[in-house]
Protein backbone atom coordinates (compact mmCIF):
# COMPACT_ATOMS: atom_id res chain seq x y z
CA UNK A 1 0.00 0.00 0.00
CA UNK A 2 1.10 3.55 -0.75
CA UNK A 3 0.10 6.50 1.38
CA UNK A 4 0.81 10.16 0.64
CA UNK A 5 0.53 12.04 3.90
CA UNK A 6 1.23 15.48 5.34
CA UNK A 7 2.86 15.27 8.78
CA UNK A 8 3.08 18.20 11.23
CA UNK A 9 5.37 18.60 14.20
CA UNK A 10 5.88 21.46 16.64
CA UNK A 11 8.60 20.77 19.17
CA UNK A 12 9.54 22.11 22.57
CA UNK A 13 12.30 24.33 21.16
CA UNK A 14 9.58 26.45 19.47
CA UNK A 15 11.75 27.08 16.43
CA UNK A 16 8.80 26.67 14.10
CA UNK A 17 6.21 24.37 12.54
CA UNK A 18 7.65 21.44 10.59
CA UNK A 19 5.52 20.30 7.62
CA UNK A 20 6.38 17.31 5.43
CA UNK A 21 4.70 15.64 2.49
CA UNK A 22 5.83 12.03 2.49
CA UNK A 23 5.20 8.84 0.62
CA UNK A 24 4.98 5.78 2.85
CA UNK A 25 5.08 2.34 1.24
CA UNK A 26 4.10 -0.89 3.01
CA UNK A 27 4.83 -4.26 1.41
CA UNK A 28 4.25 -7.42 3.45
CA UNK A 29 4.88 -5.61 6.72
CA UNK A 30 8.01 -3.79 5.53
CA UNK A 31 7.83 0.00 5.46
CA UNK A 32 9.84 2.52 3.44
CA UNK A 33 9.59 6.28 3.12
CA UNK A 34 10.42 9.22 0.88
CA UNK A 35 10.23 12.84 2.01
CA UNK A 36 8.79 14.52 -1.07
CA UNK A 37 8.51 18.10 0.24
CA UNK A 38 9.40 19.72 3.55
CA UNK A 39 9.26 23.19 5.08
CA UNK A 40 9.81 24.75 8.49
CA UNK A 41 7.57 27.75 9.14
CA UNK A 42 9.14 29.99 11.82
CA UNK A 43 6.76 31.15 14.51
CA UNK A 44 6.06 34.84 14.94
CA UNK A 45 6.93 36.33 18.30
CA UNK A 46 3.21 36.32 19.12
CA UNK A 47 2.79 32.61 18.41
CA UNK A 48 5.96 31.80 20.35
CA UNK A 49 4.65 33.66 23.40
CA UNK A 50 1.15 32.19 23.10
CA UNK A 51 2.39 28.62 22.84
CA UNK A 52 4.98 29.03 25.58
CA UNK A 53 2.42 30.50 28.00
CA UNK A 54 -0.64 28.50 26.97
CA UNK A 55 -0.89 26.56 30.23
CA UNK A 56 -1.16 29.83 32.17
CA UNK A 57 -4.27 31.07 30.34
CA UNK A 58 -7.77 30.91 31.79
CA UNK A 59 -10.11 28.26 30.41
CA UNK A 60 -11.83 30.52 27.88
CA UNK A 61 -8.61 31.93 26.46
CA UNK A 62 -7.03 28.46 26.38
CA UNK A 63 -9.90 27.03 24.33
CA UNK A 64 -9.76 29.99 21.95
CA UNK A 65 -6.03 29.41 21.51
CA UNK A 66 -6.67 25.70 20.83
CA UNK A 67 -9.07 26.64 18.04
CA UNK A 68 -7.05 29.53 16.60
CA UNK A 69 -3.89 27.41 16.53
CA UNK A 70 -5.85 24.72 14.68
CA UNK A 71 -6.92 27.35 12.17
CA UNK A 72 -3.32 28.53 11.84
CA UNK A 73 -2.18 24.94 11.16
CA UNK A 74 -4.90 24.50 8.54
CA UNK A 75 -3.93 27.73 6.81
CA UNK A 76 -0.24 26.77 6.78
CA UNK A 77 -1.13 23.40 5.27
CA UNK A 78 -3.18 25.07 2.54
CA UNK A 79 -0.26 27.37 1.71
CA UNK A 80 2.11 24.38 1.70
CA UNK A 81 -0.17 22.47 -0.68
CA UNK A 82 -0.45 25.48 -2.99
CA UNK A 83 3.30 26.18 -2.92
CA UNK A 84 4.22 22.62 -3.86
CA UNK A 85 1.22 22.03 -6.16
CA UNK A 86 -0.08 19.09 -4.14
CA UNK A 87 -3.80 19.34 -4.88
CA UNK A 88 -5.33 15.82 -4.89
CA UNK A 89 -1.97 14.34 -3.81
CA UNK A 90 -2.65 14.11 -0.06
CA UNK A 91 -4.62 11.23 1.44
CA UNK A 92 -4.79 12.72 4.95
CA UNK A 93 -2.99 14.88 7.53
CA UNK A 94 -1.31 13.70 10.74
CA UNK A 95 -0.82 16.54 13.21
CA UNK A 96 1.07 16.26 16.48
CA UNK A 97 0.04 19.72 17.65
CA UNK A 98 2.06 21.54 20.30
CA UNK A 99 2.41 20.12 23.80
CA UNK A 100 1.31 22.68 26.37
CA UNK A 101 0.57 20.40 29.33
CA UNK A 102 1.91 16.95 30.16
CA UNK A 103 1.32 15.22 33.49
CA UNK A 104 0.96 11.51 32.75
CA UNK A 105 1.02 10.74 36.47
CA UNK A 106 -2.42 12.38 36.48
CA UNK A 107 -3.46 10.67 33.20
CA UNK A 108 -3.34 14.03 31.43
CA UNK A 109 -1.61 15.40 28.36
CA UNK A 110 -2.60 18.16 25.96
CA UNK A 111 -1.34 19.01 22.49
CA UNK A 112 -3.24 22.01 21.19
CA UNK A 113 -4.27 22.52 17.57
CA UNK A 114 -7.92 21.53 17.13
CA UNK A 115 -8.21 18.67 14.63
CA UNK A 116 -11.78 19.53 13.65
CA UNK A 117 -10.67 23.04 12.72
CA UNK A 118 -7.73 21.74 10.66
CA UNK A 119 -10.10 19.42 8.78
CA UNK A 120 -12.62 22.23 8.22
CA UNK A 121 -9.96 24.62 6.87
CA UNK A 122 -8.20 22.09 4.61
CA UNK A 123 -11.10 19.86 3.57
CA UNK A 124 -8.86 16.84 4.26
CA UNK A 125 -9.12 14.05 6.85
CA UNK A 126 -7.06 14.84 9.95
CA UNK A 127 -5.60 12.56 12.61
CA UNK A 128 -4.41 14.27 15.81
CA UNK A 129 -4.34 13.84 19.60
CA UNK A 130 -1.78 11.08 19.15
CA UNK A 131 -0.68 10.69 22.78
CA UNK A 132 -3.98 10.73 24.67
CA UNK A 133 -4.90 7.03 24.48
CA UNK A 134 -1.51 5.91 25.77
CA UNK A 135 -1.76 8.31 28.72
CA UNK A 136 -5.31 7.12 29.44
CA UNK A 137 -3.90 3.58 29.58
CA UNK A 138 -1.40 4.62 32.23
CA UNK A 139 1.53 5.32 29.91
CA UNK A 140 3.88 8.25 29.78
CA UNK A 141 2.56 9.24 26.35
CA UNK A 142 6.19 9.82 25.40
CA UNK A 143 8.27 9.18 23.52
CA UNK A 144 5.93 8.05 20.73
CA UNK A 145 8.51 8.09 17.92
CA UNK A 146 9.92 4.59 18.67
CA UNK A 147 7.31 2.92 16.45
CA UNK A 148 8.75 4.96 13.58
CA UNK A 149 12.30 4.18 14.66
CA UNK A 150 11.42 0.49 14.56
CA UNK A 151 9.61 0.49 11.21
CA UNK A 152 11.62 3.10 9.27
CA UNK A 153 15.09 3.16 10.89
CA UNK A 154 15.48 -0.37 12.16
CA UNK A 155 19.06 -0.69 10.89
CA UNK A 156 20.38 1.62 13.64
CA UNK A 157 21.02 0.38 17.18
CA UNK A 158 20.22 3.67 18.91
CA UNK A 159 18.18 6.62 17.69
CA UNK A 160 18.84 9.93 19.40
CA UNK A 161 16.67 12.98 18.84
CA UNK A 162 18.25 16.21 20.11
CA UNK A 163 15.35 18.63 20.13
CA UNK A 164 14.21 20.89 22.92
CA UNK A 165 14.49 17.72 24.99
CA UNK A 166 16.89 14.90 24.10
CA UNK A 167 15.29 11.47 23.84
CA UNK A 168 16.62 8.06 22.89
CA UNK A 169 15.28 4.84 21.38
CA UNK A 170 17.19 1.62 22.10
CA UNK A 171 16.16 -0.86 19.42
CA UNK A 172 17.41 -4.08 21.04
CA UNK A 173 15.51 -3.38 24.26
CA UNK A 174 12.43 -1.82 22.59
CA UNK A 175 12.68 1.02 25.04
CA UNK A 176 12.75 4.80 24.71
CA UNK A 177 12.68 7.73 27.09
CA UNK A 178 13.47 11.41 27.53
CA UNK A 179 17.07 11.89 28.64
CA UNK A 180 17.53 15.55 29.52
CA UNK A 181 16.85 19.14 28.48
CA UNK A 182 18.72 20.02 25.30
CA UNK A 183 18.09 22.75 22.74
CA UNK A 184 15.58 24.66 24.85
CA UNK A 185 18.31 25.08 27.46
CA UNK A 186 21.00 26.01 24.91
CA UNK A 187 18.66 28.37 23.06
CA UNK A 188 17.76 30.19 26.28
CA UNK A 189 21.45 30.79 26.96
CA UNK A 190 22.08 31.84 23.35
CA UNK A 191 19.28 34.39 23.67
CA UNK A 192 21.42 36.26 26.20
CA UNK A 193 23.81 36.94 23.33
CA UNK A 194 20.99 38.16 21.10
CA UNK A 195 20.89 34.91 19.09
CA UNK A 196 18.15 32.33 18.59
CA UNK A 197 20.64 29.46 18.93
CA UNK A 198 24.31 28.64 19.39
CA UNK A 199 24.87 27.86 15.72
CA UNK A 200 27.23 24.92 15.32
CA UNK A 201 28.00 25.16 19.04
CA UNK A 202 30.50 27.91 18.19
CA UNK A 203 29.99 29.86 21.42
CA UNK A 204 30.07 26.73 23.58
CA UNK A 205 33.24 25.53 21.88
CA UNK A 206 35.27 28.53 23.11
CA UNK A 207 33.91 28.37 26.65
CA UNK A 208 35.46 26.47 29.53
CA UNK A 209 33.94 23.82 31.76
CA UNK A 210 32.40 24.93 35.08
CA UNK A 211 32.93 21.79 37.15
CA UNK A 212 30.76 22.88 40.10
CA UNK A 213 27.76 23.77 37.93
CA UNK A 214 28.18 20.60 35.88
CA UNK A 215 28.04 18.53 39.07
CA UNK A 216 24.86 20.34 40.16
CA UNK A 217 23.23 19.74 36.79
CA UNK A 218 24.15 16.04 36.79
CA UNK A 219 22.67 15.59 40.27
CA UNK A 220 19.13 16.52 39.19
CA UNK A 221 16.51 14.13 40.59
CA UNK A 222 15.18 13.03 37.17
CA UNK A 223 18.41 11.28 36.25
CA UNK A 224 17.99 8.85 39.16
CA UNK A 225 14.71 7.49 37.75
CA UNK A 226 14.58 4.44 35.49
CA UNK A 227 12.43 4.33 32.31
CA UNK A 228 9.67 4.61 31.39
CA UNK A 229 10.00 8.32 32.06
CA UNK A 230 9.33 11.57 30.23
CA UNK A 231 9.76 15.30 30.69
CA UNK A 232 7.27 18.05 30.00
CA UNK A 233 8.67 21.28 28.57
CA UNK A 234 8.27 23.08 31.89
CA UNK A 235 9.73 20.20 33.90
CA UNK A 236 12.75 20.08 31.60
CA UNK A 237 13.49 23.75 32.13
CA UNK A 238 12.84 23.57 35.87
CA UNK A 239 15.25 20.66 36.11
CA UNK A 240 18.36 22.63 35.22
CA UNK A 241 17.78 26.16 34.06
CA UNK A 242 17.53 27.86 37.44
CA UNK A 243 21.09 26.74 38.16
CA UNK A 244 22.22 28.32 34.89
CA UNK A 245 20.09 31.47 34.94
CA UNK A 246 21.12 32.36 38.49
CA UNK A 247 24.80 31.97 37.75
CA UNK A 248 27.00 35.02 37.21
CA UNK A 249 29.56 32.99 35.25
CA UNK A 250 30.54 33.85 31.68
CA UNK A 251 27.72 32.89 29.31
CA UNK A 252 30.06 31.09 26.89
CA UNK A 253 31.25 28.98 29.83
CA UNK A 254 27.64 28.23 30.74
CA UNK A 255 26.92 27.15 27.16
CA UNK A 256 30.00 24.93 27.18
CA UNK A 257 28.98 23.38 30.50
CA UNK A 258 25.35 22.86 29.44
CA UNK A 259 26.50 21.14 26.24
CA UNK A 260 28.82 18.82 28.14
CA UNK A 261 25.96 18.10 30.53
CA UNK A 262 23.82 16.92 27.58
CA UNK A 263 26.66 14.75 26.28
CA UNK A 264 27.31 13.18 29.69
CA UNK A 265 23.65 12.41 30.27
CA UNK A 266 23.33 10.76 26.85
CA UNK A 267 26.42 8.64 27.53
CA UNK A 268 25.18 7.76 31.02
CA UNK A 269 21.80 6.68 29.63
CA UNK A 270 23.38 4.39 27.04
CA UNK A 271 25.57 2.68 29.65
CA UNK A 272 22.46 0.93 30.95
CA UNK A 273 21.69 -0.54 27.51
CA UNK A 274 24.84 -2.19 26.09
CA UNK A 275 24.68 -3.38 22.49
CA UNK A 276 26.88 -6.53 22.77
CA UNK A 277 28.25 -5.91 19.29
CA UNK A 278 31.72 -5.18 17.96
CA UNK A 279 30.50 -1.78 16.79
CA UNK A 280 27.08 -0.17 17.12
CA UNK A 281 25.53 2.85 15.41
CA UNK A 282 23.62 5.78 16.84
CA UNK A 283 21.55 7.93 14.47
CA UNK A 284 21.42 11.55 15.63
CA UNK A 285 18.59 13.78 14.41
CA UNK A 286 16.82 16.94 15.55
CA UNK A 287 18.25 20.45 15.62
CA UNK A 288 21.05 19.40 17.94
CA UNK A 289 22.51 17.21 15.20
CA UNK A 290 23.61 20.47 13.52
CA UNK A 291 25.54 21.42 16.67
CA UNK A 292 29.02 20.38 15.57
CA UNK A 293 30.57 20.89 19.00
CA UNK A 294 27.91 18.76 20.70
CA UNK A 295 28.18 15.94 18.13
CA UNK A 296 31.99 15.95 18.28
CA UNK A 297 31.96 15.72 22.07
CA UNK A 298 29.32 13.02 21.94
CA UNK A 299 31.38 10.91 19.56
CA UNK A 300 34.35 11.22 21.92
CA UNK A 301 32.21 10.16 24.87
CA UNK A 302 30.77 7.15 23.06
CA UNK A 303 34.00 5.92 21.47
CA UNK A 304 34.85 3.84 24.54
CA UNK A 305 31.42 2.17 24.23
CA UNK A 306 32.12 1.21 20.58
CA UNK A 307 29.26 3.38 19.35
CA UNK A 308 29.58 5.42 16.15
CA UNK A 309 27.44 8.55 15.80
CA UNK A 310 25.77 8.82 12.37
CA UNK A 311 24.35 12.08 11.02
CA UNK A 312 22.31 11.74 7.82
CA UNK A 313 21.31 14.42 5.31
CA UNK A 314 19.83 17.68 6.55
CA UNK A 315 16.27 16.84 5.49
CA UNK A 316 16.11 13.71 7.65
CA UNK A 317 17.81 15.51 10.56
CA UNK A 318 15.29 18.32 10.52
CA UNK A 319 12.12 16.49 9.63
CA UNK A 320 12.39 12.99 11.11
CA UNK A 321 9.79 13.69 13.80
CA UNK A 322 7.28 15.13 11.31
CA UNK A 323 7.92 12.08 9.10
CA UNK A 324 7.18 9.76 12.01
CA UNK A 325 4.01 11.68 12.86
CA UNK A 326 2.90 10.92 9.29
CA UNK A 327 3.65 7.23 9.90
CA UNK A 328 1.83 7.20 13.26
CA UNK A 329 -1.17 8.77 11.53
CA UNK A 330 -1.00 6.15 8.79
CA UNK A 331 -0.99 3.32 11.32
CA UNK A 332 -4.03 4.94 12.97
CA UNK A 333 -5.71 5.12 9.56
CA UNK A 334 -5.05 1.37 9.22
CA UNK A 335 -6.27 0.82 12.81
CA UNK A 336 -2.94 -0.70 13.79
CA UNK A 337 -1.00 -0.17 17.02
CA UNK A 338 1.07 3.02 16.79
CA UNK A 339 2.25 3.57 20.39
CA UNK A 340 4.37 0.92 22.12
CA UNK A 341 3.59 0.10 25.76
CA UNK A 342 7.11 -1.31 26.22
CA UNK A 343 8.32 2.26 25.76
CA UNK A 344 5.67 4.23 27.64
CA UNK A 345 4.69 1.84 30.41
CA UNK A 346 1.02 1.76 29.38
CA UNK A 347 -1.20 -1.25 30.11
CA UNK A 348 -0.99 -2.29 26.43
CA UNK A 349 -0.02 -1.11 22.97
CA UNK A 350 -2.62 1.28 21.60
CA UNK A 351 -4.08 2.75 18.43
CA UNK A 352 -3.74 6.42 19.25
CA UNK A 353 -5.31 9.37 17.50
CA UNK A 354 -8.63 11.07 16.80
CA UNK A 355 -9.90 11.08 13.22
CA UNK A 356 -11.72 14.12 11.83
CA UNK A 357 -13.39 14.08 8.43
CA UNK A 358 -14.78 17.39 7.20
Amino acid sequence: MIYKVIGLMSGSSLDGLDIVHVQLDEVRGQWSYEILHADCIPYTEQWTNDLRNAANKNVGDFLKLHSSYGRYLGEQINEFIAKHELAHQVHFIASHGHTVFHEPQHFTTCQIGDGATIAAVTGLPVINDLRAMDVALGGQGAPIVPIGDKLLFGNYDYLLNIGGIANITVQAHTIAFDICPANQMLNALAAREGKTMDEGGNMASVGTLLEGILEELNNAYYYKYLPPKSLSNDAAMDLVFSKLSESEENNYDLLHTATIHIVQQIAAALKHYPHHKEQATLLATGGGAFNTFLITELQKALASHSITVVVLDATVIKYKEALIMALIGTLRWREEANVLSSVTGAARDSVGGALWIA
